[in-house]
């Protein structure tokens, strides 16, 4: 702890006020004192301190020395002496930066080389990438504005947006500065930045415009950084066809920088005003880079230590121990008895879940019989949910779902205790956004994805600036979607297995017939042979011969009826199988002429950002066009 006395100072001095009070004890004791015998108005006053010394002596005492000096140390220490900053990271107001965009065809005038348009967006991507961190956006105006690139962290949109803007694809000519810094400060406000700065890019203002301007930069919260492109001497406008912009009467258009104009602009917007250079100096300028080089200075560089002093007044109260000790005497070791009790360590519960990991806690609980967080002396100086939070910290979650009484808390400790629809109730009861997108989140948790989709609605309702709410609700649609896609999927494999079987069994069933019926053939042709055997066994004998070989000839027949029926079979497999192949070959036909349509599709679509951009902002214009009407002392340029 190094002493400055350049950084001594006291953190509360208006404490000094307490020494008023202090003097007049001091005055009030020792008027009572000169008046404590009485003598002083029959005993002259020089006669008086030679009589009464020995009173004197006797009734002094330390009492007024020691309250003099307590109550100045007292005074002093809460004051709050201090000369020691105390390190700790300094962090900034997160700020939104949007860059506005002069498109206007004054921008082609050629007084810079190669001409204004081509130096402002080239000075634009080297201010993106200066700035390279928070929320970033770009808005263009003409006779109209628009958002080019909402609000984003990703600087690589902004760069591969800039170098597509022209004069050319602005849907409306012209030029109107008040309606592109609308544009911009609407959207940081949608985006809810208290704080931004507007980087606004432009070659010059009209007189005309000027009223407008300065009433809208004296009304808005934003810091407004101007950069006038051009020259004061000014250059002709070369149009894409290389011709030179002319006036109705014939004249060459020749705009100007009105430098004086714009910087008392960016006076009233708060900001700064710069001319384009060929350096850098113009961007840093505006971008204020003492603001980031700041983050490189060293540690102990005291703008970056914060506002936070080491505070020396505890200290002093040290010194009044003694003094408190001397004048309470006996009553010294209740002052150490609630010193010594007030310092005692945590109860041993607390402390071992404190030491414990969370995961070994986890454990724990579920095999040793839960400790109570709160000894019997500290439960009646904590309320309710007092006693619950210290509870929801140890990872109790049922001791402190029954012991708080607020709604949220109590709905938290019932989601991480597991208790999912418990949970969504508690939730539901707050009726507020917050409280619907935890009742959402508890309810995915069991399961219920149509109530917590319906949940996320009702968050969305109440706060349509919900990014978290939106996330989880798309993705439960998702998916339910993948889902449903499942079941149906499963139905259809069920449904085939089940009409493959049918099939089967079916097949089955008209083999066992036919074999039945080829069966039945050899059975009743051996009959009428045996009738015949018996006629002619009365008529004529015959050999046994002729019997063996008509049951020779049975036998072969219903081999060969078994051998057609495999044969059939295999040729109804082999028939479902060509099918199958047939159809997946087509299948796949199809799908490559469906990729090729789309292909051909893709290819008539143009890549070219400009290109998408001009049919965006025509798209937009047609729509404000019914709701603004024409401005007529509108110029084109």
């Amino acid at each position: 702890m190094t002493f400055l006395p350049a950084d001594f100072h006291f953190l509360r001095p208006e404490w000094f006020y307490a020494l008023v009070p202090l003097v007049l004890v001091l005055w009030f004791i020792k008027r009572w004192r000169s008046q404590a015998t009485g003598w002083q108005g029959i005993v002259a006053g020089h006669l008086y301190q030679h009589l009464v010394t020995g009173k004197q002596s006797s009734t002094r005492s330390p009492f007024v020395p020691f309250l003099t000096l307590a109550w100045m140390l007292g005074v002093i220490a809460l004051a709050g002496p201090t000369w020691e900053r105390i390190p700790q990271p300094v962090y900034q107001v997160k700020t939104g930066h949007i860059i506005v965009m002069d498109m206007s065809l004054s921008m082609r005038a050629t007084d810079i080389t190669p001409d204004r348009l081509s130096r402002a967006k080239y000075k634009a991507i080297d201010l993106v990438n200066l700035i390279d961190e928070g929320d970033m956006g770009l808005v263009a105006y003409a006779g109209d504005a628009f958002v080019i690139s909402p609000l984003t962290q990703d600087a690589s949109t902004l760069k591969a947006l800039l170098p597509g803007l022209s004069p050319e694809i602005m849907p409306v000519a012209g030029s109107d500065p008040v309606l592109g810094l609308q544009a911009a400060e609407e959207l940081l406000r949608s985006a809810g930045f208290q704080t931004g700065v507007l980087y606004w890019i432009t070659d010059g203002v009209e007189i005309s415009q000027m009223k407008g301007l300065s009433d809208f930069l004296s009304e808005t919260p934003y810091t407004v950084n101007i950069l006038g492109v051009g020259t004061a001497e000014g250059a002709p406008i070369k149009q894409l066809n290389g011709e030179l912009l002319k006036r109705n009467n014939g004249s060459i258009v020749i705009p100007k920088l009105n430098g004086g104009a714009l910087q008392q602009l960016s006076r009233q917007g708060g900001g700064r005003f710069t001319e384009l250079t060929a350096d850098d100096r113009d961007i840093r300028s505006l971008a204020k880079t003492d603001r980031f080089d700041n983050r490189e200075t060293r540690e102990d560089d005291q703008d970056n230590q914060g506002d936070e002093w080491r505070e020396a007044g505890p200290y002093l109260l040290l010194l009044l121990l003694p003094i408190a000790a001397l004048a309470f005497r006996r009553g010294v070791i209740f002052i150490l008895l609630v010193g010594v009790g007030t310092s005692l360590p945590a109860p041993e519960a607390l402390a071992q879940q404190q030491s414990t990991p969370p995961e070994a806690m986890a454990a724990d609980t579920a095999s040793e019989p839960v400790k109570p967080v709160l000894s019997w002396w500290q439960k009646p100086f904590l309320n309710a949910d007092q006693q619950g939070l210290a509870a929801y910290e140890a990872r109790q979650y049922d001791s402190a779902t029954n012991d708080f009484d607020d709604t949220a808390w109590q709905g938290a400790a019932q989601y991480r205790n597991g208790d999912y629809m418990a949970a969504a109730q508690s939730f539901a009861a707050l009726d507020t956004a917050q409280g619907y997108y935890n009742q959402g989140n508890a309810l995915a948790k069991a399961g219920e994805l149509d109530a917590a989709i319906e949940a996320y609605d009702k968050a969305l309702a109440r706060q349509p600036e919900f990014p978290a709410a939106q996330e989880n609700k798309e993705l439960l649609e998702q998916l339910k979607e993948q889902q449903e896609q499942q079941q149906q999927n499963d139905q259809q494999q069920d449904q085939s297995e089940q009409d493959q079987q049918n099939q089967d069994d079916s097949q089955q069933q008209d083999g066992e017939s036919d074999n039945s019926d080829q069966q039945s053939e050899p059975q009743n042709s051996e009959g009428q042979q045996e009738g015949q055997q018996d006629g002619q066994q009365d008529n004529q004998p015959q050999p046994n011969d002729a019997n063996q070989e008509q049951q020779n000839e049975g036998e072969e027949n219903q081999q060969q009826g078994d051998e057609q029926q495999n044969d059939e079979q295999q040729a109804d497999n082999e028939a479902r199988q060509a099918e199958a192949q047939q159809a997946s070959t087509e299948r796949t036909e199809r799908d490559k002429e469906t990729q090729q349509r789309l292909d051909n599709l893709l290819r008539r679509v143009p890549d070219d950002p400009a290109f998408l951009l001009k049919r965006k902002m025509q798209l937009e214009a047609q729509k404000r066009q019914y709701r603004r009407p024409p401005d007529s002392n509108r110029s084109d340029w």
